[in-house]
């Protein structure tokens, strides 16, 4: 007895678990298959057609009230469904027609004989015709016309998915959109097409039910005129009386739900996608404008003047237009005087936090002659040429910069741009899309015609050229670039000078995310076991503010967790994590390892740093001391130059970073490297000495 309660509790839980929303489209199908086979008594069949009526009526109703197309997208499944429904009903109305038709016109059911009666009356040749124009309505008008909306719906949607995506990815490019909201979008405009392209096909099963209803009332008449007579030995008139009123409510039946679903059909592909629903539409559209129904009561007022017409007709109607004209006129004037009530009574609006603007990472202002340029049809637009150095800066330093978001500024002149970072204005520059620039960097003495300058990201003289003078130009062998080559150059430029700036938490983060994916055992204890996040960016920010890249992040973190233990300062974590990146620092920086001219300190000023620096009196440093070295490394560094040698200086392990810091603040070109560094570079010849008196 337990073993039979605990195995009805068990059903009982498996009941309550199962989803039966999944159940629903089988159940259907098998339904509808059983409808077709099975006979169905009159009962039944009462209870199918009032289903069917209903679910129509409803459809109808969804597809009115609906705001966007896609809310409704399982409309087209639905549609084929409730075909499949009308159908099944066709055939088991047909079948109970021919089996019990001579019984009298009950004999199918109460639905059926009382549409055949409100049809058909008294006069069964009218009823024919009626229903035959019913069936035509809704075949050649309602069901053609919207097969039609919705085949050419499917193809300009289908030709419009490029354009739309591009310009999803340009939003994204630009920082407009997140990559959140981008995927949301692509997926609605996969969806959209998805639906138009189903509405297509699902339309020609409603026109396909249309002519299969007309063939239906024919076979039933004339099967039910042949059974009836040969087998029931009925009169023709009772026959022919009793058949076709079952067939015309039949199909009469049959057809208000196809013509039900054929409008709802022509209203979800006609709908236009707004915040409003189909009525809402209506109101809001056709009866807004006051002058409207003025001119359209004048007309009526005029026809009602003419003799032989229905005078009072045209009164009535043409009195009701000039009262809702004025209603219409009388209700805008309230809400115009309401709406300078408001302005007139607003108050100050407390601040909030809607009012924190937070600024950009990276930043692009344009003047009004530069929009051009993020036109998302132009393939050789800013937007991917920047997404083009987002992607290239990515793979060279080994992390993905910030969205680069572009902004109109109305103040700008018409062809100036501006670059911020962090809302910091790094540089400025002038523009003109519909000339080229070409660039003189092999410094040729030959000039061409145009406007002399200098370009912005490395100085090079530069000439702004019309069109037609660009085969010259490159004849000469002058490099020609468009303007948004200029602006996303210019962007490339700057960004490299400000990686640490550029490297906040979230990137950071990111980053350590991108790594868990790829080596998720060695970031599985990274933090905080082994060392801190604030740690670890201090590290990737210290390295970065080199130039020195972090796409080796496996060595970078190996080195970490063996040192981490060792050293607890984050500069002596940087300098081994330095040391591990040797051989790629000293290759990025000598790619021709037997031609490496550097630059050394005189050995009295390296001893006296070392000595100071190691006695902790960095603070105490003379200032004309390092004033008269940061002046004999501008000497060394002409020299340098002279030479054709590399602006690199090596100096002690201990003091490099101490220098670093304070030359590259005034020679930004020079790098410094440690001995332990560059030690494994046996090729590295020593050229010139800073020194000083």
């Amino acid at each position: 007895m337990l073993k039979n309660f605990i195995f009805i509790e068990n059903i009982k839980k498996t009941l309550k678990e199962t989803e039966w929303v999944s159940f629903v489209g089988p159940i259907l199908v098998l339904m509808i298959l059983s409808m077709m086979i099975l006979p169905l008594s009159a009962f039944f069949l009462d209870i199918f057609f009032t289903f069917n009526i209903a679910i129509s009526i409803t459809i109808l109703l969804v597809t009115m009230l609906v705001k966007e197309t896609l809310e409704f997208s399982a409309f087209p499944i639905i549609l084929l469904f409730s075909t499949l429904l009308r159908l099944a009903l066709n055939i088991a109305s047909t079948r109970i027609i021919l089996l019990k038709g001579h019984n009298g016109v009950f004999s199918a059911g109460r639905v059926i004989e009382a549409f055949g009666h409100f049809l058909v009356g008294s006069n069964f040749t009218i009823g024919i015709i009626i229903f035959s124009i019913f069936i035509i309505i809704n075949f050649i008008v309602i069901t053609k016309g919207a097969g039609r909306i919705a085949e050419v719906s499917a193809r300009f949607i289908l030709d419009g998915m490029p354009g739309k995506q591009m310009a999803i990815d340009a939003d994204l490019n630009a920082g407009l959109i997140k990559e959140k909201i981008a995927r949301k979008r692509r997926l609605e405009v996969i969806r959209e097409a998805d639906f138009y392209g189903s509405m297509d096909g699902a339309s020609k099963f409603v026109r396909g039910d249309a002519i299969a209803g007309l063939l239906i009332m024919i076979i039933n008449i004339f099967g039910g005129l042949i059974i009836g007579m040969l087998q029931h030995k009925m009169q023709f008139k009772t026959a022919i009386q009793t058949y076709t009123l079952l067939t015309i409510g039949d199909g009469l039946v049959a057809q208000v739900p196809a013509l039900v679903l054929s409008i709802a059909s022509g209203v979800i592909v006609t709908k236009v996608n707004t915040s409003q629903n189909v009525g809402e539409q209506i109101v809001k559209q056709l009866f807004s404008d006051p002058k409207v129904f003025l001119l359209s009561g004048f007309v009526l007022g005029t026809l009602g003047l003419i003799p032989g017409m229905p005078n009072l007709v045209f009164l009535i109607f043409t009195i009701f237009f000039f009262s809702f004209s004025k209603y219409l006129i009388h209700k805008r004037k309230k809400i115009e005087n309401f709406s300078r009530k408001q302005v007139k009574s607003k108050k100050i609006v407390e601040a909030s936090w809607d009012d924190v603007h937070i600024e950009d990472m990276i930043s692009i202002e344009i003047g009004k002659n530069l929009l051009s340029l993020v036109d998302s049809e132009n393939e050789k637009n800013l937007l991917n040429k920047i997404a083009e150095v987002r992607k290239i800066s990515a793979k060279k330093f080994g992390f993905l910069p910030s969205y680069v978001h572009i902004k109109h500024n109305v103040n700008l002149l018409c062809n100036s741009y501006k670059i911020f970072i962090k809302g910091i204005k790094y540089d400025e520059w002038t523009v003109f899309p519909k000339k080229y620039l070409a660039i003189d960097a092999k410094k040729n003495i030959l000039k061409i015609k145009g406007k002399s300058t200098i370009e912005p990201a490395f100085g090079f003289s530069a000439i702004w050229i019309d069109a037609n003078m660009l085969n010259t130009a490159k004849a000469y062998g002058y490099s020609i670039v468009d303007s948004s080559s200029i602006i996303a150059t210019h962007l490339s430029v700057l960004i490299s000078k400000n990686l640490s700036n550029l490297l906040g938490f979230q990137e950071t983060q990111n980053l350590l995310n991108r790594l868990e994916q790829e080596i998720p055992k060695l970031i599985e204890n990274l933090i905080p076991n082994s060392i801190s996040f604030i740690k670890l960016h201090t590290i990737l920010k210290n390295l970065l503010s080199e130039n020195v890249s972090i796409k080796d992040m496996r060595t970078i973190l190996e080195t970490i967790i063996e040192y981490s233990n060792i050293y607890e300062n984050v500069n002596d974590l940087t300098r081994e994590v330095r040391i591990a990146l040797s051989s790629s620092i000293v290759q990025e920086i000598f790619p021709d390892l037997n031609n490496a001219k550097i630059m050394k300190l005189d050995a009295k000023i390296e001893i006296k740093l070392l000595d100071l620096l190691k006695n902790k009196n960095k603070n105490n440093i003379d200032p004309i001391f390092l004033l008269k070295l940061i002046q004999a490394t501008k000497k060394s560094i002409k020299k340098q130059k002279e030479i054709k040698g590399s602006l690199v200086l090596v100096v002690d392990d201990f003091i490099r970073r101490f220098l670093s810091i304070v030359l590259r603040k005034h020679c930004s070109a020079l790098t410094v490297l440690s001995n332990m560094e560059i030690k494994n570079s046996a090729t590295v010849t020593t050229v010139n000495f800073i020194q000083y008196e």
